[in-house]
């Protein structure tokens, strides 16, 4: 979807520096794992962090890179980067015995061959209240008023803003308290969501009512639950980290 890492970084950077606004939360990360990392370039990112003050000091994050690509350049240039040379789908090591508060998949989920599994996972390797932020595109758009539909090589499924609720609810990850950004001129959405208590579910056996009844969705799919029994994604509005809401009944 991108002609080059620096047009990728480019967009993850619409996110991050949003992020980089809240001191508190910034200040609160002490590991943070990359999965599907790629050049490293956002890596780069969370691995030079400082503090917003008159005189920054570093802020030292231990960033993980994961990713099959041979080698890493960016890791060997910062202390506090280390990389593995693996699948983002399996084991995945934690530094010094501690698991991640942030977990960053900017441009890489979409080619998750099991996504439930993977997230299932990464929930495994997610600290307390972990922030995991997803950032996918939608292959299922429209164009001049016609359904376009895309098949990149290597994505095998079609996310939207719902299959991505859906998907993270069951594998344990809280959306209620999350955010959601789609603009419908652009095919990219952005999904935040933090490691709930409640374990992965069954997928084949979870429904959304049980999802709902363990305050795992936001208030708006809450109430298509209740009217549908499902989720319709004209019915939702909800919050993005700009303190703003996005309204998807036009998506």
């Amino acid at each position: 979807m991108f002609i080059n890492h620096e047009q990728s970084h480019a967009h993850s950077l619409e996110t991050l520096n949003t992020l980089y606004e809240y001191d508190d939360f910034m200040l609160s990360i002490e590991t943070m794992v990359d999965l599907g990392c790629g050049s490293g370039m956002d890596l780069e990112w969370w691995a030079t962090r400082t503090t917003r003050d008159e005189d920054p000091e570093p802020l030292n994050i231990q960033c993980v890179g994961v990713d099959l690509a041979p080698s890493l350049s960016v890791a060997r240039k910062y202390p506090n980067i280390t990389y593995q040379s693996r699948d983002f789908e399996g084991e995945i090591f934690t530094p010094k015995n501690k698991k991640f508060d942030i977990l960053w998949s900017h441009d890489s989920f979409q080619y998750a061959v099991n996504p439930l599994a993977t997230l299932a996972s990464w929930w495994h390797i997610a600290s307390e209240g972990a922030m995991l932020i997803v950032v996918v595109p939608q292959t299922t758009n429209i164009e001049y008023k016609h359904q376009a539909f895309y098949q990149p090589a290597g994505c095998y499924y079609h996310h939207t803003v719902v299959s991505l609720m859906h998907q993270l609810a069951v594998s344990g990850w809280d959306t209620g308290s999350g955010f959601f950004h789609k603009s419908p001129a652009s095919p990219w959405i952005t999904a935040i969501a933090y490691r709930s208590s409640h374990p992965p579910m069954n997928p084949k056996t979870t429904s959304w009512h049980q999802l709902a009844e363990l305050n795992l969705l936001p208030k708006t799919a809450l109430d298509s639950v209740n009217r549908w029994g499902f989720v319709k994604q004209q019915d939702l509005v909800l919050p993005w980290i700009d303190k703003n809401f996005v309204t998807f009944a036009n998506h």
